[in-house]
């Protein structure tokens, strides 16, 4: 009689070890944008000292990570360019789009000598139709009084990847700009009037700290971590805003998230709204055959949208409002 209680509790816990044990040995497979891949890749860092899960996420774009995801070669996908309904079709499985972070995309710029720059909303838009070429163009002067700006051509770096950054700042360029929006359009991948490609956030990072006089938008955290210098745009209220944590915070405060849980602050109103931030979704199955690996993605995205906000901001990104968290968890239902 004394034994068996000890005994019912090796039993437990034999078993509890049994399942955590399997639990431990699953991995799980994502791709998509680079845009939150430092982050996500954080993530799984700290989730697997927590849990003994493997989750590998590979920074390949939006438009290869919706194709990955679509074709079911990962276990989940991230864009920055949310799934349409057209693709959320393609989908045997069905899918859930989740915005598990946010973050502002930048003019990261090279020049020697500028540590700050202005940019009129006219001036980025001309600059990536090919109509500024020098950095010392009266329209870029105009708003930078007193400063020296150099007879120096101006590298536009872009994405050559279909990507979600691109989808983004384009959709705003779009929304600012009707001989943009003509010319060029919004899109995951576009036909740019002038500058040179590269893969990836990071590509169009190393493309611009290698050429003086050379600018490209990346997402903020990319210009933090490699210290590069980021120009002040001019939004809606006729303000000179830098992208800070706080200033795409203030952005993204009064975006109210559709049923869908897709939408994009394509021109913010407020003074102190930096003019391009954007939420980036992780694609989810509906249905995962496999109830560990289902297990694993959920627990993932829980401690994502929990503790993993913690690091967010220190890597550059935007905590999310308590509001997308609700609905995030609420949406996270779905996946069985």
């Amino acid at each position: 009689m004394k034994m068996e209680k000890p005994l019912k509790w090796l039993a437990l816990c034999s078993t509890f070890f049994v399942y955590s044990g399997s639990f431990a040995q699953t991995t799980v497979s994502g791709a998509g944008a680079s845009f939150p891949a430092p982050l996500y890749q954080r993530w799984a860092q700290d989730f697997n000292k927590a849990s003994g899960v493997q989750i590998s996420y590979q920074s390949v774009g939006s438009g290869a990570g919706v194709k990955q995801f679509t074709q079911e070669l990962v276990d989940f996908g991230g864009s920055d360019a949310a799934m349409t309904d057209a693709e959320l079709a393609k989908v045997k499985r069905g899918a859930v789009l989740l915005p598990v972070t946010a973050g502002s995309i930048v003019l990261a710029y090279n020049l020697p000598g500028v540590p700050d720059l202005k940019l009129s909303r006219q001036a980025y838009v001309d600059i990536f139709l090919g109509k500024i070429t020098k950095w010392n163009d009266p329209a870029i002067a105009k708003s930078n009084a007193g400063v020296t700006l150099p007879d120096l051509p101006i590298t536009v770096a872009t994405r050559s990847d279909g990507s979600g950054t691109t989808f983004v700042f384009t959709k705003h360029l779009s929304a600012i700009s009707p001989e943009f929006n003509e010319k060029v359009g919004t899109d995951k991948a576009v036909t740019w009037p002038v500058g040179v490609a590269g893969k990836g956030n990071d590509g169009v990072t190393n493309l611009i700290k290698q050429n003086a006089g050379a600018v490209g938008y990346i997402e903020y955290g990319y210009a933090d971590l490699n210290k590069l210098a980021t120009a002040a745009l001019e939004n809606k209220a006729g303000k000179f805003i830098k992208a800070t944590p706080e200033s795409g915070a203030s952005t993204l405060a009064n975006v109210e998230l559709p049923a869908n849980l897709r939408v994009w602050p394509e021109d913010p109103k407020g003074e102190s709204d930096y003019p391009i931030a954007t939420f980036t979704w992780l694609m989810v199955y509906k249905q995962y055959p496999d109830a560990n690996k289902m297990k694993a993605i959920k627990d993932f995205v829980t401690y994502g949208i929990g503790e993993g906000q913690k690091v967010a901001s220190t890597l550059g990104y935007i905590p999310l409002p308590d509001a997308v968290v609700k609905k995030v968890q609420a949406a996270l239902v779905e996946v069985k």
